[in-house]
């Protein structure tokens, strides 16, 4: 992360540290239930239907805690606020290894925020994306936001990999298949655990502002902005609903017949090209523009993901959902980055909090319904009905905020119209021949 905090201090770049680690072990765990949920749910009986009952759930606990650390949050104290969230983590772990009845497991999922997206978009991770942009300069911030998520990947690509273990355990070790996993969602609790114990060394600059300096209302200019692309997120997210780690996993397993150790090597890929993607996605909007990155990338992957259902076989399928993967998280650090920009740095809580609960509630709904979709309507609905949705979103956004820039945007703007128009040039900065 060089490049992203030469302009701190020690202890923002210690705070960078931990928040990163703290973000890798939660990626870590939540790239491999992404891949196991579905699965695991499937070999104790469930069906399609429960199986997204059981996700929605856990996305919904999540939204709810986005919604309650958006309003109360820096009243509670962050780092506080994170402390206990990484303890509820530990309950959904537990719960699951522990509990087969199904509403009760409901309960213990939403209670513990299971994320079975595959990606971290959980209430800590909110938390942690409104504290970044504190911690280092405007011309670093997407910078900052691009190294952040590529370690959040790199969790990611390794916890999905680990989705092998359960068959491992079950080889080596000649347990039953059930026994394997419970251990394993045991492991997945004991991240949790680590994740609590990181946070207590998050020095006090994560803090909010003294309270006089905070509102968790909106200036006029900020509140257009940020529901407007609340709303527009929250179509993106209802398409990316239908597109969960564990629902994909699943159709994979179903579809083409494949084990989950090929699933596991299949997200591992996937989040590996996820995180690469992240500094290109940087570099891109150097010489673009923030939201130009974000449409012109995010429009083709969803391309390649209406294509997946009509592959041959999975060799195809496989080729095309990471075609898709390489590019569909290009708009992530950009899009935060552009969130922060955009608004004042005491609305950046409220900001980072609403435009993540909107994603997080439609998320929830969507995931519910993909299910539904499969069981009743096509196995595939859910792949075509995300990725047309995701192709809405881009041309919306882009027509919406296409005129709307930040301020390093505006600023290497002028300069550029200085340097070619030296009659027009500040004073002190006029060009001489």
């Amino acid at each position: 992360m060089a490049r992203t905090i030469t302009a701190v201090n020690g202890k923002s770049q210690g705070d960078l540290a931990l928040l990163s680690l703290t973000g890798f072990l939660r990626s870590l765990a939540t790239g491999l239930i992404g891949v196991i949920l579905g699965v695991y749910l499937f070999r104790l009986g469930y069906g399609t239907a429960q199986i997204g009952a059981a996700t929605a759930a856990g996305l919904a606990g999540a939204a709810v805690a986005t919604a309650l650390i958006t309003w109360r949050g820096d009243r509670v104290g962050r780092r506080r606020t994170l402390v206990l969230l990484a303890l509820l983590w530990v309950v959904g772990g537990v719960g699951l290894a522990l509990v087969s009845n199904f509403l009760a497991l409901l309960v213990l999922v939403f209670v513990g925020m299971v994320n079975a997206m595959g990606t971290d978009r959980s209430a800590s991770y909110v938390l942690e994306q409104s504290v970044l942009p504190s911690l280092v300069s405007d011309s670093q911030r997407t910078w900052a936001f691009s190294w952040y998520h590529l370690i959040l990947d790199a969790g990611g690509a390794l916890g999905a990999l680990a989705a092998a273990l359960p068959i491992a355990l079950h080889h080596w070790r000649g347990i039953s298949i059930l026994t394997a996993y419970r251990a394993i969602l045991l492991g997945y609790a004991g991240l949790g655990v680590l994740s609590a114990a990181a946070y207590l060394f998050v020095s006090k600059r994560i803090e909010a502002p003294p309270p006089a300096q905070v509102s968790s209302k909106l200036s006029i200019t900020g509140k257009k902005r940020v529901y407007g692309l609340a709303g527009l997120f929250a179509i993106d997210s209802f398409g990316g609903g239908f597109l969960t780690d564990a629902l994909v996993a699943y159709w994979f397993f179903r579809r083409f017949g494949v084990s989950e150790a090929q699933l596991g090597i299949l997200f591992f890929v996937i989040h590996l090209l996820n995180a690469a993607s992240h500094l290109g996605a940087a570099w891109l909007a150097k010489r673009i523009g923030l939201l130009k990155t974000m449409v012109f990338t995010h429009l083709p992957s969803s391309l390649f993901l209406i294509a997946v259902p009509f592959a041959p076989n999975f060799t195809f399928a496989a080729a095309l959902l990471l075609a898709r993967e390489s590019l569909v998280e290009m708009d992530v650090p950009t899009r935060q980055s552009y969130v922060a920009a955009v608004v004042q740095p005491q609305e950046r809580m409220f900001a980072a909090g609403l435009t993540n609960l909107s994603r997080n509630v439609f998320w929830a709904i969507a995931s519910g319904l993909s299910g539904v979709l499969m069981q009743s309507l096509s196995f595939a609905a859910p792949l075509v009905a995300g990725g047309a949705l995701k192709i809405s979103y881009d041309v919306l956004l882009y027509r919406k905020f296409r005129y709307i820039r930040p301020p390093e945007e505006l600023l290497e703007s002028q300069k550029s119209s200085s340097e070619s128009n030296p009659k027009y040039a500040p004073a002190g900065e006029q060009t001489h021949k």
